[in-house]
């Protein structure tokens, strides 16, 4: 029977003629290297360019991957190497190495040497830990060098192909041949070695369009391959299967089975002469190219072919044709694995097989081994590898029962017994796959269809096209995988055997109740096998899941592609091997699979006896799985990590276990957490609680307001002040009504502007201390105009219409202060539709409130004093500095800074208006003082301005733009001055004693503030 190999392309490109491919050993890489002198790297996984570069304007004939230098190394018709990083496509060195075109190159796989042929018939050897030195040259060849090969057996020696119908055999350190083969016709165009360790063979391929295989030991031709119509251009032996590939010019490539010598498959995908074929250890992939672009294809399965036995712990796998075992009872006791870590193991021949394994697997019950290839397959005892069935098949495999078993050969499927044929059968659709289990599967174009092994009956059919198919241990559950996704189906024998009696159950599709759908997860499954009702497999990403009713839990993630094997249960282990039959284990516990088992089947009683024997590490994992199983009462009482019990406890609203954790915890999110569980039971107290320790005072001013605890939003006004929360201070004293402590919160952060306005609207008898720090800070910043710019109401009164009535008011305020019931709420009349000052007027005109300025009028005097103290202004007795200078400052102008107060003016606004004498003389007196303050203040202006001089002509031409703004005219005010008449003069003209009032016009200040 014929090989069977699918072959499936994975990259097609087109592009200029190709002369030569590599492919990367650790990456999806293709490198193609064209006759344009181009160079190209694909990524043929997703088919995708990665990097291009120009290496010259002549053909590049050879290009190799270095990957332990992250170099691409190629050769070119202008006879140069060079020497790229393909990380970065940095050029890192470039030599001439030959007189002519170089044909080829050959990487040494270990040592730093570099072998080059070239049409000037000469061999090199190169050294690039030695700055590129040549280090040999082999001369022997007549003719052009066409290809080199090291031989993968011994690294010493390679081959030479040549166009003088020769291949020669060399050894580093010699310069002469080994010996040659001879048998073309024509000139030899490629040559190849066989890797593997049981033939010691190379391939040549020639202008005479043969093949030929050599025995270089015996030094004879082994077989010649007829088949190709013009020149072969490209020859190698596949590293994994047994298989020859020949490329020609005649379009096509040829696939040769290495061991029969038959001709398997012959390739066309019509681009032209093929040119270049590299394959690569450890994968199925093939690249070609041709004259009109490359291609990368895979042929066959690149899972190896490897069987583990689980209850006796033996592993078998074919390595070509040598069938080995291991026994994992060989390793001691006291051998402790590590997970992920490769197994140290003996490996055992037990002998060869006749066919070329693609499949291998064990009976269920572990006795015999089948191999599977060629289109047969041959049935060994497991122990000493007798053979005890054989026959023709495309595809075997197991019934549930170790006696049963069924093979596919073309449409046609064989259901076999004790070794005998039972019966056979054609499915309607077709046969394109079979699977075995508790039932038999049979895969056709139209979906999936389940057949009873005994009577081949109808079960059911499902229309998915499964990749494949595994069953549980005791066939209830199956799971059926798909390119993209798996599922998930509980089996039901006894709506089998109901619908067999009853044939009104029977359905076109079987019988419909024979399968429940338990789930559907989109993840590809590579491998996987049933541990009670835990399904565990590998995926397409490299990690290692478990299903368990509806939960997919991580084992681990693998560093590259593996192959599940089986567990072992008593070793609590998982076995799982690669390519390179390594195999590698991780721990998984059988008890925490029982205890899962159990709950999914809801058998409690057998779950919590399971529960102890489950390690603490694991318990959280348990429980977790609990938690999405619905059972949180469970998982709580089961996990021991502190976090997931906190959350368990909020979700079964566990207020006390969440109390505890949270004091333990002591996690400010946790007791948020906790405070939401409890405000929704109205459990008052543990939510005050909860937010004080989260220092979430905003919740607490919430809840204090809806509880009207005036201590809790005093206690919150403290401790959120400490903290440095000054928003959340600042709300709860205004809740409170305590206006100095807003005052004072705002002064502390330096929010002057605000403080003031708020003393404004709140605290009148506060703007002058406010107004003050303003102007300090204004003068600590050097914005000395903006601090004169601020108008102080208690200097400036007629600036502030009302300002009484607020001094006041506010007293009223304070004097009418009580504390209400609640209850009282809807009797109040609104603050917004009260107003304050008419209330006020009305209670001064009914005898209910007197105003008492005396405390007020003491700290106003003692402001005033202060804050000229602090004012820098000149004296006002002091005779202003002549200077040549034009003065810009006059009376006029110090007439509109300055307010004009008289002693009627001053009792009708002044809030000092009382009819007490002994009040009305201390108001006059420090209305008098204020207004001496003035005058000293007006001085200090002329002063100023009059000692500016030149060096300050810029600032005084800004104050002149800013007096124009007021409509003030400067040069007309300035007549005093340059008439020697100083403005204190004037001043003091108008006030001949210290009794006797100033007297200012109002309508100039009115008309100031009209303009403004």
């Amino acid at each position: 029977m014929p090989l069977r190999l699918d072959v499936k392309r994975k990259l097609s490109v087109r592009s200029d003629r190709v002369k030569c491919v590599d492919i990367h050993p650790n990456e999806p890489w293709l490198l193609v290297t064209l006759f344009n002198g181009h160079a190209h790297i694909y990524n043929h996984e997703t088919q995708q360019s990665i990097k291009s570069f120009e290496v010259c304007d002549v053909p590049v004939r050879a290009g190799k991957f270095v990957v332990r230098k992250n170099w691409i190394i190629t050769a070119s018709d202008d006879m140069t190497i060079r020497v790229y990083n393909y990380n970065t496509l940095e050029r890192l060195h470039q030599f001439e190495a030959h007189n002519d075109y170089i044909r080829s190159l050959a990487i040494h796989p270990t040592q730093s040497y570099i072998l080059t042929s070239s049409d000037d018939m000469t061999i090199k050897l190169w050294d690039w830990d030695a700055k590129w030195a040549l280090k040999q040259t082999f001369e022997g060849h007549i003719h052009y060098v066409m290809q080199i090969a090291i031989n993968p057996k011994d690294n010493n020696t390679f081959a030479s192909a040549s166009l003088d119908r020769t291949v020669k055999v060399w050894q580093l350190g010699s310069s002469h041949p080994n010996f040659t083969l001879e048998g073309h016709e024509k000139g030899v165009n490629c040559v190849d070695y066989y890797s593997g360790g049981d033939k010691p063979y190379l391939v040549s391929g020639g202008d005479d369009r043969l093949v030929k295989i050599w025995d270089y030991q015996n030094k004879t031709c082994v077989q010649t391959l007829e088949g190709h119509s013009q020149n072969v251009g490209c020859v190698a032996f596949h590293p994994e299967l047994p298989i020859i590939l020949s490329g020609s010019e005649d379009g096509t490539v040829k696939l040769w089975h290495s061991n029969t010598y038959r001709l398997e498959s012959t390739l066309n995908y019509g681009l032209e002469r093929c040119w270049a074929i590299a394959c690569m250890k450890g994968s199925n992939n093939v690249a070609l190219g041709y004259d009109e672009g490359s291609m990368m294809i895979k042929l066959g399965r690149e899972e190896p072919a490897m069987s583990m036995d689980a209850s006796t712990g033996k592993i078998v796998w074919a390595k070509h044709c040598e069938i080995q075992q291991v026994n994992l009872k060989q390793l001691s006791s006291d051998q402790q694995l590590k997970d992920g870590e490769k197994v140290p193991l003996n490996v055992k021949e037990l002998g060869s097989c006749e066919i070329y394994p693609q499949t291998l697997s064990h009976s269920p019950n572990g006795r015999f081994v089948v191999v599977c290839g060629d289109g047969e397959y041959i049935i060994y005892t497991a122990i000493t590898l007798r053979n005890k069935s054989y026959g023709n098949a495309m595809e075997f495999v197991w019934s549930q029962d170790s006696s049963e078993y069924a093979v596919r050969d073309g449409n046609m499927v064989k259901i076999f017994k004790n070794f005998k044929e039972k019966k056979t059968f054609k499915p309607e659709a077709g046969a394109e796959g079979i699977f075995g289990g508790s039932l038999l599967g049979v895969r056709s174009y139209s979906g999936l269809t389940f057949y009873d092994w005994d009577t081949l009956s109808l079960v059911r059919r499902i229309e998915i096209v499964p990749k494949t198919i595994i069953w549980s241990q005791n066939g209830e559950l199956v799971c059926i995988a798909t390119e993209e996704s798996y599922y998930v189906l509980r089996y039901k024998p006894q709506a089998v055997t109901a619908a067999q009696a009853n044939k009104d159950l029977l359905t076109e599709d079987g019988i419909e109740d024979a399968f429940d759908a338990l789930s559907e997860i989109p993840e590809s499954v590579k491998t996987g096998v049933w541990v009670g009702d835990c399904f565990i497999y590998t995926n397409s990403l490299n990690r290692i899941n478990y299903y368990v009713g509806g939960e997919i839990v991580t084992v681990s993630h693998l560093d590259r592609v593996m192959y599940l094997l089986g567990y072992v249960s008593n070793e609590n282990r998982l076995y799982l091997g690669d390519k390179e039959m390594s195999i590698v284990s991780f721990e998984l516990s059988l008890s925490v699979l029982e205890y899962q088992t159990a709950v999914m089947r809801k058998d409690f009683e057998t779950a919590d006896q399971v529960l102890p024997t489950i390690a603490k590490e694991q318990r959280t994992r348990v429980a977790h799985f609990l938690e999405k199983q619905g059972y949180r009462q469970q998982a709580l009482s089961v996990t021991l990590d502190n976090e997931h019990k906190f959350e368990l406890a909020l979700q079964i609203g566990n207020l006390q276990v969440c109390y505890e954790l949270a004091v333990e915890l002591e996690n400010e999110q946790k007791w948020l957490q906790l405070s939401e569980v409890a405000t929704k039971q109205g459990d008052i107290k543990l939510v005050q609680e909860c937010l004080t320790r989260a220092q979430s005072y905003g919740s607490l001013i919430l809840l204090a307001s809806a509880s009207s605890d005036k201590q809790l939003m005093a206690t919150i006004g403290n401790k959120s002040r400490k903290n440095g929360q000054f928003n959340i201070a600042f709300l709860s004293n205004f809740v409170l009504g305590k206006l100095d402590d807003c005052l004072n919160i705002l002064i502390e952060n330096q929010r002057l502007p605000e403080a003031a306005f708020f003393a404004r609207t709140y605290l009148p008898s506060k703007i002058n201390d406010v107004v003050g720090l303003w102007r300090e800070k204004l003068k600590q910043m050097n914005m000395e105009r903006a601090a004169h710019a601020l108008a102080n109401p208690t200097d400036y009164e007629n600036l502030f219409p009302g300002l009484v009535d607020t001094y006041k008011t506010e007293q009223f305020l304070k004097q009418q202060q009580q504390t209400l019931p609640a209850g009282k709420y809807s009797t109040i009349t609104p603050n917004w539709e009260k107003n304050s000052i008419a209330e006020m007027k009305e209670a001064e005109e009914n005898g209910k409130f007197s105003f008492d300025p005396t405390q007020f009028i003491k700290k106003t005097a003692d402001d005033d004093d202060d804050d000229d103290e602090n004012d820098n202004f000149d004296d006002a007795n002091e005779t202003p500095i002549q200077t040549n200078n034009k003065p810009i400052t006059s009376s006029s102008v110090s007439n509109k800074l300055i307010p004009p107060v008289s002693v009627d003016q001053s009792r009708s606004q002044s809030p000092m208006n009382n009819s007490n004498p002994q009040s009305n003389k201390s108001a006059i007196a420090s209305l008098i003082s204020r207004e001496a303050s003035v005058t000293s203040k007006a001085s200090s202006i002329t002063s100023t301005t009059a000692t500016a001089g030149t060096g300050r002509r810029t600032s005084l031409t800004d104050l002149e733009k800013e007096l124009e703004e007021f409509d003030i005219d400067v040069d007309d005010d300035v007549s005093d001055t340059k008439n020697g008449t100083d403005i204190s003069e004037g001043i003091s003209k108008k006030s001949p004693n210290e009794n006797e009032d100033l007297e200012f016009n109002d309508d100039d200040v009115n008309e100031l503030l009209n303009e403004e």
